[in-house]
């Protein structure tokens, strides 16, 4: 039961309305519990002067909403109509607060204090008054400008968050066109060759690779088992196109098929290690894809025995500035959007031949 009881509150409080009420009366309590207090010794009735603070109290809490509505039709006027418009709000709530509670002490101790001018009554009244209408006015506005930060706050990152989405499904949805080139031109130059039935099984394949490049959601992340699987349908309608030149090598260490990947992250670096590597050699070559584990993280590698690169070229690779395509910006600029810091990209030619790149990233599962 107090369980439900303390869930209950915790919901109501959740709104702005609870809240304003929850701190108007403990506002208006501490004043009430104060003013007690403070003249508990000196009040010799204090059931009457009990009476009276109740009425002040009420008279307060009454004329403290009146303002907050006064001030809830100047919030979006100019700042100038607002600070001069709520300061004479505040005057009028003091003036009218002043009288009550003025009156009421004449009404309940008669006049005292003969010697004190009216004026200077008057303008004690009223400056107590002032003086705790302000500090109420000052909380409301500082609550109420906080509040419009937050909102504005939130406002702005999920306008971030949705410019990041779609800056991620702009980059993961731009399939190179050399890729799609080669490929209907090579299913054109099947049909020619009187091939059919080869090149039937090569658009089977190109339309499985596009409809699972097109249905997966690229804001969501699959394991490294189910993107190489991905993966190996686009190999395949390589492997059509260079028949027994292109040689695919995969060693998944461990851990490694289970740890979860952008979607389509291996594709473009093979698609670039075909483009310059593999179709460069009268023989072909072989791609090899290494996956390991290593203190928390994921350690992919696709490398190629191609030709490599020139080293000013590796440079410029590594800055993204150089013109091998596409494909390897996008994934570098996926990786930096997704996990910033924390991963990592490097670019190396193969003692052996070929070029290599290495991708670090946080080691996760589902």
């Amino acid at each position: 039961m107090g369980h439900n009881a303390f869930e209950w509150l915790s919901d109501k409080l959740s709104s702005h309305h609870w809240q304003y009420w929850a701190l108007q009366l403990a506002g208006w309590g501490g004043y009430t519990l104060l003013t007690f207090v403070g003249s508990f010794f000196w009040v010799e009735n204090h059931w009457l002067h009990s009476g009276y603070i109740t009425v002040a109290t009420a008279s307060g809490v009454a004329l403290s909403e009146v303002m907050r509505r006064g001030f809830r039709r100047l919030w979006d006027k100019p700042p100038a109509v607002r600070l001069f418009g709520s300061l004479a709000v505040v005057i009028l709530a003091a003036v009218l607060w002043a009288a009550i509670k003025f009156g009421g002490s004449l009404w309940l101790y008669g006049k005292q204090g003969d010697d004190e001018h009216p004026l200077v009554l008057a303008v004690y009244w009223f400056s107590y008054s002032f003086m705790l209408l302000m500090t109420w006015t000052a909380l409301y506005y500082g609550i109420k400008y906080y509040q419009a930060s937050l909102t504005q706050q939130e406002k702005a990152l999920r306008a971030e968050s949705m410019a990041h989405q779609a800056k991620l499904k702009m980059l993961r949805y731009q399939l190179n066109p050399h890729f799609l080139f080669n490929t209907l031109n090579a299913i054109s130059t099947l049909i020619l060759d009187n091939e059919a039935r080869t090149a039937n099984d090569m658009v089977t394949r190109l339309s499985q690779f596009l409809r699972h490049s097109l249905d997966n959601d690229p804001m969501q992340k699959v394991t490294l088992a189910k993107e190489v699987e991905a993966l190996m349908l686009y190999l395949d309608i390589e492997k059509v196109r260079f028949a027994d030149r292109l040689g695919v090598n995969l060693d998944l260490e461990g851990d490694s098929p289970r740890a979860l990947v952008p979607s389509l992250l291996l594709q473009p670096l093979v698609e670039n290690a075909i483009k310059y590597g593999i179709s460069q050699r009268e023989w072909g070559g072989e791609i090899t894809i290494k996956a390991r584990v290593f203190a928390g993280e994921l350690l992919l590698e696709v490398s190629d025995n191609g030709p490599g690169m020139p080293e000013e070229a590796l440079a410029s690779l590594a800055t993204l500035n150089s013109g091998y395509g596409v494909g390897i910006r996008n994934t570098c600029e996926r990786l930096r959007s997704l996990y910033g810091d924390e991963q990592k990209v490097r670019f190396c030619n193969r003692p052996e031949g070929g070029l290599a790149v290495h991708i670090r990233i946080p080691y996760e599962q589902e």
